[in-house]
């Protein structure tokens, strides 16, 4: 599967490669992709937009048009979250995006895409559909 680099997110510093934790065996598949796109479609917040799930190495970003402007003024596609999968007991990464920094932050992690899923939609913070 080959990737547009011009629109990849920059990925989160923290605990990724010199802890060895990035899976390099984990490879993207239309299968887990369409399991997002199902998942994120029952959300409880903004189901107006239709938002999208792009593949990247190791998992995959969940971006939609923002609909708040506090988060963006134009009203743009925004990056909501990202899903990594890791060499690790938990292998699910969920990431919220800090939109004033302009930063990835960790979230939680997961033994199971689902239960990963089951946060995303939910939000009750409001930290991933602002």
């Amino acid at each position: 599967m080959s990737h547009n680099t011009a629109n990849m997110p920059q990925l989160p510093e923290a605990d990724h490669w010199t802890a060895g934790l990035w899976s390099s065996d984990y490879r993207e598949n239309e299968f887990d992709r369409k399991r997002i796109e199902r998942a994120i479609a029952a959300r409880k917040r903004y189901r107006y937009v239709s938002p999208s799930v792009v593949a990247i190495s190791s998992g995959y970003v969940v971006r939609s048009p923002c609909c708040s402007r506090k988060v963006e003024p134009n009203g743009s596609v925004v990056d909501i979250a990202l899903l990594i999968h890791a060499s690790a007991p938990q292998p699910w990464r969920l990431y919220r995006k800090d939109h004033e920094r302009r930063q990835w932050q960790l979230h939680a992690l997961y033994e199971r895409l689902g239960d990963l899923l089951e946060q995303l939609n939910a939000d009750p913070a409001r930290q991933f559909w602002q």
